[in-house]
């Protein structure tokens, strides 16, 4: 290429050479792939729009309450005391994105990324059916604020912000749980100003961000497009331009009805640009694989519609390697993708076997900060501690006691014996371990204690016990 074809690489195609914003009129997608999509689409919808409110087990299938440090994913709670099972969980998520990126690359920013989803599938196609396609909205963007012009913006305007209230509720519900959310739409905004104003703060951000900003997330906010300089290489299938066939010896040219493109040595590129015209942020494809590009196959269905209408085979642009293209490999699983696939496997499974492992009743009984022990009558050496239960069922856990399991010894608690646990609540006290000393072989002993409901073990733990050196 020359330096002139270069120049795309050293700016970003929405910001025009005085700096300000490009603003991109993508053209109405239609095709196959655009069919999938719709389909793909619509289900992730569905999903994202009711995972709140699916219970299992009575937990919320997917929950990200920051402020309570609770989580639930796939109807798995994580309290803090999980919070090991929460990170692997997040490496899993992103080591399936890394594989899936190496493999087939951005596919997950066109086909399953929710800012792709509402932006594509919901407000873009309330703009062209409120603005029309391309042409009508860059006729509409020039032409003087008439009533026309007045009345489809104030229309879009409304649209847009009452969908992206709707998605302020769902963000919250994920935030705070649905039944706590249900709950404040019940009581009215008047009972819940902070909530109703951390309500409209998200709303105004998503409006901003799906009538705004739009595309600049995928190109300038999102980490993720930086990813692919690391990730991507010469194997990875990506919606991939055919310049060996769509340049040919001489380039380029417009379509001519009855030429023999061959004869002449053009490629079976005509130039039509409608691949950039139907791109929603705004790139030539046939530049190559670019930051900005989100593998959304709308350019892959166009130009396939072009090649039709021009008999010309079909293809021209489609998912493929660099290597396809150039030296006709096909797609080989690698010793790099079979790293990843190997380094999964083992994350998820000893995620599974944590999981399984893993206590309803969580015990953690400590030492009182600065406490000594205590030498009472009958020989006796007491301990004083703090405790938390943290009940992570659906289900209340009675009559809780504590029992001395490695000593013989007493347990005794400050409140009265047999309390109650709530369901998914913390429960918390102090308490007493006292044990004869002619039971104690050193000044630091480790004591094994169980948590029993009523007179079945659910739980144990480990705790220090400190008494006098002189009877180590």
């Amino acid at each position: 290429m020359s330096q002139d074809q270069e120049n795309f690489r050293d700016t970003i195609g929405t910001i025009n050479d005085e700096g300000k914003r490009a603003w991109v009129f993508p053209k109405k997608p239609s095709g196959k792939l655009w069919e999938y999509r719709k389909y793909v689409s619509y289900f992730l919808l569905a999903f994202l729009i009711s995972a709140p409110f699916i219970k299992i087990n009575g937990n919320q299938f997917l929950m990200f309450n920051i402020l309570e440090r609770r989580f639930n994913i796939f109807g798995f709670p994580f309290w803090p005391q999980d919070f090991h099972l929460f990170v692997i969980s997040m490496i899993i998520g992103v080591i399936f994105v890394a594989l899936f990126t190496v493999a087939f690359g951005r596919i997950f920013c066109g086909w399953m990324c929710p800012q792709t989803i509402f932006m594509e599938m919901v407000f873009r196609r309330i703009e062209f059916w409120i603005e029309g396609d391309r042409g009508a909205q860059i006729k509409l963007k020039r032409q003087p604020w008439t009533a026309e012009k007045t009345r489809k913006r104030t229309i879009k305007t409304i649209l847009f912000f009452i969908i992206s209230f709707l998605i302020a509720n769902v963000f919250l519900a994920y935030l705070i749980g649905s039944d706590k959310l249900i709950r404040y739409i019940t009581d009215g905004p008047i009972k819940h100003i902070s909530t109703m104003v951390s309500l409209l703060i998200f709303t105004a951000v998503f409006y901003f961000i799906f009538a705004w900003f739009r595309e600049q997330v995928c190109i300038i906010a999102c980490p993720y497009g930086r990813m692919q300089s690391v990730l991507l290489d010469n194997k990875s299938i990506v919606v991939a331009y055919d310049h060996k066939r769509g340049e040919s010896e001489n380039g380029r040219k417009k379509f001519r009805k009855n030429e023999d493109r061959e004869a002449l040595g053009n490629g079976d590129c005509i130039d039509c640009f409608q691949c950039v015209n139907v791109c929603p942020t705004g790139i030539d494809i046939r530049n190559g694989t670019q930051l900005e590009c989100v593998n959304c196959t709308a350019c892959i269905d166009e130009c396939d519609t072009i090649m039709e209408k021009v008999n010309l085979p079909k293809g021209l642009i489609r998912y493929a390697s660099e290597d396809e293209i150039t030296k006709k490999e096909k797609f080989k699983f690698t010793p790099r993708l079979k790293g990843y696939t190997a380094i999964l496997v083992i994350l998820t499974g000893l995620l599974i076997g944590m999981l399984f492992l893993r206590n309803d009743l969580e015990a953690n009984i400590l030492r009182l900060p600065g406490q000594l022990y205590e030498h009472k009558e009958g020989n006796i050496i007491s301990n004083v501690y703090t405790f938390k239960l943290v009940n992570k069922t659906t289900e209340d856990v009675n009559d809780v006691n504590f029992k001395l399991i490695s000593h013989k010894g007493e347990i005794k608690l400050v409140r009265n014996e047999g309390f109650n646990v709530p369901a998914q609540k913390l429960a918390e006290g102090t308490l007493f371990i006292e044990i004869n000393n002619a039971a104690i072989k050193s000044d630091k002993e480790k004591v094994k204690i169980g948590v029993y409901s009523g007179d079945k073990l659910i739980e144990t733990t480990l705790a220090a016990f400190l008494a006098p050196r002189s009877y180590k």
